[in-house]
């Protein structure tokens, strides 16, 4: 009998004194030996150490023993999933952050004053001068450059070296050199040494180094913004009905079970279920469901959306870290520290990258001495090559780019379970999805009524909708459900009886009427009058048609089908635009699945129906196998296996947990055109981080000889040690600041058609700004391509982020371009 395997537990551990790639390799390293450890992976631009482990083999405050004896401290304690613990980090952060600015300030405005003295005539000859200089210079080397002494000393302690080791080392030799000169210049001009100081060179590379880091570090900030904009949309506290009275509590205070009141314009607090009470709820910035959804007595409420109208009371189903908002924190979390695979190599050279700068430092020196230059020219050579070559750009050009790139898709209701799926979805060329609930609603709608032997549309609806009342068939639930949205008044039935499998029976207004299958009807003696070949031809293209029947005669057919969503059509087109070639898998009839195929624009060729859940898998690895990259979309229990199979797995956010777990990306509220905003933003991810890299090595490549010195015999040109300090600190911002450009990532768009009416004035050349993300819309075409929509009376446009425009008050206002509407 094999052994059970052991649960595996994942800890997030906030690290400090990280400073380049490097650094990262050596904790990884260091925790990835502690027994137990199934895999650590640290992200420098989080600071932030993913360890998975088995808790009945070790402990976090062992795996943080490893980290401290890496030479790092961590916060042991310091929760990976909780908002709170979270933004206690993050003003952490920000009081290290100011202090890191104030160093760097007063570091440059002493260097500034230095080279002011130092090489303006001000008439004070050096030898009173270089005192006050060594002074000075000495406040910031232990004041302001202690950082960089105290996280090489940890290094080297263990062995290795970072970062923080070429800048004190580098420092270290310019103010130990002029230090000497100033103290005991006998014994320097005895040994031939020039009498030349570099404390301003020293002074001005630690405040650059600085500086560099406080704009790297503000940079960073930056690129964790779509978390904590995610966080920031738990309230507070909850109105908590107890005793028979409301009472505020704060949110962790909150339990299962509690019933909790939620008054108009309130975020809701935890998840739960509306115990009484009706409401308009705006979950735009949960779901990407533009439109406020309508929620009554049973309906589930997630946590954090809006309360749009009326007030409610709720039960609490799920709160703490089980809400919805809290694991959707947490899988954009995970996300964004999890490290792509060509993030692995470049911590490998950066490992042995910072000794092999040493070495090439100490042969320039070396180099210049032997061919007769003095020893201030090679210190000066060294010291460049020191500060020059600094690895932070290689570590920060990968994971800046996946925390950008996965905050972005979470904005657009789109979450990437990581960096492997990212780095992942650049490379797929074929796309396969499911059909009911994926591309279709996954539930039956109205899309015909047709009345028969002088009766009216909604008249018919009503007689069918008011015997169905007490049925709980799904088709039954769909009359109903079209019946109330024509705000139709439903009688009251008497003498029902449900027909098993093919319909209903029951008395309205003093008249039997009957609705269900031809089948039914036929046993009731009713005539059918020819409509079976309407029946058949709806059934044909994957509809049901129910037939209706009162008081012996045959008055009407209603038609139901599982529709194709708004989105698909759109979707599909995008998908093409990509280079990608979408397929459909089902285990629908064939006729059925070539309407809705033909309806979403995949071709005939393209479509495999009639297939057992089983055999999905089978079909996924048939494509792979001739060949192509395959993502699989599916949204039910029976896709779990084909998700997994697949190259990339893109679970729809509205369906099954299990299919949700098995998948790589899900969109959280359904909209298919998300697909392609993944795929595109993994492309446009990917050539960020290949920019990033490239950038980072080539200058490396180029600056490291020119610092040593390569240009001077043909051009006299020697690479300064503060303009070097410059250099470096700017390729770290530069790499940081072209990862930001995706969190103006959009999503492929929807199509344009010619022409469109709101509530029946024509609409031309009109642009609204989205007041919620300033976004401009072009409200043109707008109806057509589903990007206005009617509700409750009220009319909305949106844009492509989940925001919306009320178009109520009067559409003439809107036909001025650039109009900027109110909420």
């Amino acid at each position: 009998m094999a052994p059970t395997p052991r649960p595996i537990e994942i800890v997030q551990l906030p690290i400090t004194g990280m400073t380049c790639a490097s650094c990262v390799n050596r904790i990884e390293r260091f925790v990835n030996r502690v027994d137990g450890v199934a895999e650590a992976s640290v992200n420098l631009a989080t600071e932030q150490a993913r360890v998975a482990f088995d808790p009945a083999a070790t402990s976090v405050r062992a795996i943080a023993a490893a980290v401290e004896a890496a030479g790092y401290q961590v916060a042991v304690g310091a929760a990976a999933d909780a908002p709170q613990a979270a933004d206690a980090g993050d003003a952490t952060r920000d009081v290290e952050l100011r202090a890191l600015g104030r160093r760097a300030l007063v570091s440059l405005v002493i260097g500034l004053l230095m080279m002011a003295l130092m090489f303006l005539p001000t008439g004070i000859p050096m030898p009173i001068l270089a005192p006050g200089l060594l002074v000075a210079a000495t406040v910031v080397q232990v004041w302001a450059g202690g950082t960089f002494y105290r996280a090489a000393w940890r290094a080297a302690r263990h062995g290795s070296a970072t970062m923080d080791t070429l800048v004190a080392v580098g420092t270290s030799v310019a103010f130990g050199y002029s230090a000497f000169v100033t103290l005991w210049p006998s014994v320097a001009a005895a040994v031939g040494l020039p009498m030349d100081t570099y404390f301003e060179t020293a002074v001005i590379i630690v405040a650059l180094v600085l500086a560099g880091r406080w704009l790297e570090a503000r940079a960073r900030r930056q690129t964790g913004a779509a978390v904590r904009a995610l966080m920031q949309l738990q309230p507070t506290t909850a109105r908590v009905v107890r005793d028979g009275s409301e009472i505020d509590v704060p949110i962790s205070q909150v339990r299962v079970g509690d019933l909790v009141r939620v008054r108009p314009g309130e975020r809701v607090p935890v998840d739960g279920t509306v115990r009484e009470g009706r409401s308009a709820l705006d979950e735009s910035m949960v779901t990407g469901e533009s439109l406020p959804v309508e929620k009554g007595p049973g309906d589930e409420v997630i946590g954090a959306t809006v309360n749009a109208s009326g007030s409610f009371v709720m039960t609490a189903r799920h709160v703490g870290a089980d809400t919805a908002l809290a694991q959707i924190v947490r899988l954009v979390t995970d996300a964004q520290g999890s490290k792509a695979p060509i993030q692995r190599l470049v911590d490998r050279v950066a490992e042995v990258f910072v000794p092999l700068v040493i070495i090439a430092a100490v042969l320039t020196a070396a180099t210049w001495l032997i061919v007769g230059h003095d020893a201030g020219f090679a210190l000066s050579a060294a010291i460049a090559v020191l500060i020059i070559a600094c690895p932070c750009a290689l570590g920060l050009a990968t994971p800046a780019a996946i925390m950008a790139g996965t905050g972005a898709a979470a904005e657009h209701g789109i979450l990437i379970r990581g960096a492997e799926a990212l780095e992942s979805a650049r490379a797929i060329d074929t796309i396969v999805l499911d059909k009911t609930g994926t591309l279709t609603l996954g539930r039956p709608s109205l899309t015909e009524v047709v009345p028969i032997a002088g009766i009216g549309a909604d008249e018919l609806l009503q007689l069918a909708a008011t015997v169905e009342l007490a049925s709980e068939h799904p088709l039954a639930r769909a009359v109903v459900s079209a019946a109330r949205a024509r705000n139709l008044a439903l009688g009251t039935p008497t003498g029902f009886q449900a027909v098993a499998g093919r319909g209903a029976t029951a008395n309205v207004a003093d008249s039997l009427v009957i609705v269900g299958s031809p089948a039914l009807l036929a046993e009731c003696g009713i005539a059918l009058d020819g409509v079976e070949a309407a029946v058949d031809g709806a059934a044909g293209h994957g509809a049901t048609s129910i037939l209706v029947a009162r008081a012996g005669a045959l008055i009407g057919r209603i038609t139901l089908a599982d529709e194709l969503k708004p989105s698909a059509h759109d979707a599909i087109a995008a998908l093409r635009d990509l280079g990608l070639e979408p397929w459909m898998i089902t285990g629908d009839h064939r006729r059925a699945a070539a309407s809705i195929a033909a309806a979403a624009g995949i071709a005939d060729d393209h479509v495999v129906a009639e297939v057992r859940p089983a055999e999905k898998a089978e079909r996924v690895r048939a494509l792979q196998a001739a060949g192509h990259r395959v993502a699989m979309v599916g949204d039910g229990i029976n896709d779990a296996p084909a998700l997994a199979t697949a190259d990339l797995g893109i679970a729809i956010g509205t369906g099954a947990d299990v299919a949700l777990a098995a998948s790589d990306i899900t969109l959280v509220g359904g909209d298919l055109r998300g697909i392609g905003g993944a795929i595109a933003l993994s492309r446009q991810t990917v050539r960020v981080i290949r920019q990033g890299l490239f950038w980072a090595f080539a200058y490396n490549v180029v600056l490291i000889p020119v610092a040593a010195g390569i240009l001077y015999p043909a051009y006299g040109v020697l690479l300064n040690p503060g303009v070097a300090a410059a250099a470096m600190a700017l390729s770290s911002v530069s790499v940081v600041t072209n990862a930001l450009r995706l969190r103006r990532f959009r999503a492929p768009g929807a199509s344009r058609q010619d022409a469109t009416t709101i509530r029946g004035g024509p609409m031309t050349d009109l642009v609204a700004t989205d007041p919620v993300c300033g976004m401009e819309v072009d409200m043109t075409d707008a109806t057509a391509n589903g990007l206005v929509a009617t509700q409750a009376g009220t009319t909305y446009g949106f844009c492509g982020r989940g925001c919306y425009l009320d178009f109520t008050e009067d559409p003439e206002r809107y036909l001025a371009p650039g109009y900027t509407p109110s909420m």
